[in-house]
């Protein structure tokens, strides 16, 4: 069973986590990675495909592609599902369960798409409706790690309290992302709660929250958390998870690139990636960005780094696209 003890692992990014951004993380050396959140009933209107052609498995709802995974990623792969639901959760869960290794709750996620229905942060406030979804999971899916992904509460005592309820659901492992649901990327993550998070949670803690370097891990570690996971600092430079050290922005770029082609992955998701790889970071460059944000085909993003295009023949999906309503991290 899927260990989540000493490892590196990718984040569930809104957007950006699809497919190719997996495969890349995987290919540098991540342990896990996670999709990005998908919402139960979303799945659950949608079909399972396994696509010959590209040899990957996709959820299509409506013509639109919900999910799109690949067989060699599922050993090290987990499922984020949004859900206010225990049993829509379980229903969802049971259909992907044959193609990842791990199933994973948001009850972090701050954004309206989340909160107004229940599901993400909301569950950090209705801590019995967290735990039952929890539990209905952990006993309807035998086999199959259970993990959740929490934030902070304001109130100290509070969040020690929910997290010995968490960990006593059956869970493998929680993921803390230090940062309270109010806070935004710009607020600095809170460390100082984890060492008391670990010594009442009786599963292995990964951190999550403002790791840029790999310099920063040991010092981490030392909390008593078992893994850490990486979000921005992959979302920018992917090639964080190599020990060799990183990789120049621009040739992680055309590796993305050609990983979002090898698997046809939509246009819009693959600028929309592209440009958070280069938005918001100390080296980025305006006219680069200028460029990719004016590109309006897939060759117009491989010309600005003069890549050829070889084309392919698309799904038949409405305009080739990945549901964007469904992806919160």
């Amino acid at each position: 069973m899927l260990s989540y003890e000493g490892k590196i692992v990718l984040a569930p990014m809104v957007r950006v986590g699809t497919l190719p951004m997996r495969l890349l993380a995987l290919e540098y050396g991540a342990d896990l990675v996670w999709t990005p959140e998908i919402i139960d009933k979303k799945l659950l209107t949608s079909t399972r495909t396994v696509n010959t052609r590209l040899n990957t498995v996709d959820y299509i709802s409506n013509r639109t592609l919900v999910l799109r995974l690949h067989p060699c990623e599922k050993p090290k792969l987990v499922l984020q599902l949004g859900s206010a639901d225990p049993e829509l959760a379980l229903q969802a869960a049971r259909m992907v369960a044959p193609d990842v290794a791990g199933v994973d709750l948001n009850c972090g996620c701050p954004k309206h798409f989340s909160v107004h229905a229940g599901m993400g942060a909301a569950l950090l406030s209705e801590p019995d409706r967290l735990c039952n979804i929890l539990k209905r999971l952990v006993t309807g899916l035998p086999g199959v790690p259970v993990t959740a992904k929490i934030r902070l509460l304001p109130d100290q005592e509070k969040t020690l309290e929910l997290v010995k309820r968490i960990g006593a659901t059956g869970i493998r492992a929680l993921t803390v992302h230090c940062r309270t649901p109010a806070d935004r990327p710009r607020h600095p993550a809170k460390y100082d709660m984890l060492a008391e998070i670990v010594k009442v949670c009786p599963v292995p803690v990964i951190a999550n929250g403002d790791f840029f370097d790999r310099s920063q891990f040991a010092g981490i570690l030392e909390t008593g958390v078992r893994s850490i996971m990486l979000a921005r600092a992959a979302q920018w430079n992917v090639s964080i998870f190599r020990t060799e050290g990183l990789l120049d922005p621009m040739e992680v770029s055309k590796a993305y690139l050609k990983k979002a082609i090898e698997v046809e992955n939509p246009f819009s998701n693959t600028k929309y990636t592209v440009l958070q790889m280069w938005l918001d970071r100390p080296y980025s460059d305006k006219n680069l960005t200028r460029k990719l944000q004016s590109c309006k085909s897939m060759a117009e993003l491989c010309g600005t780094f003069n890549m050829e295009y070889i084309p392919t023949e698309p799904l038949d999906l409405d305009n080739g696209e990945e549901s964007d309503e469904v992806l919160c991290n």
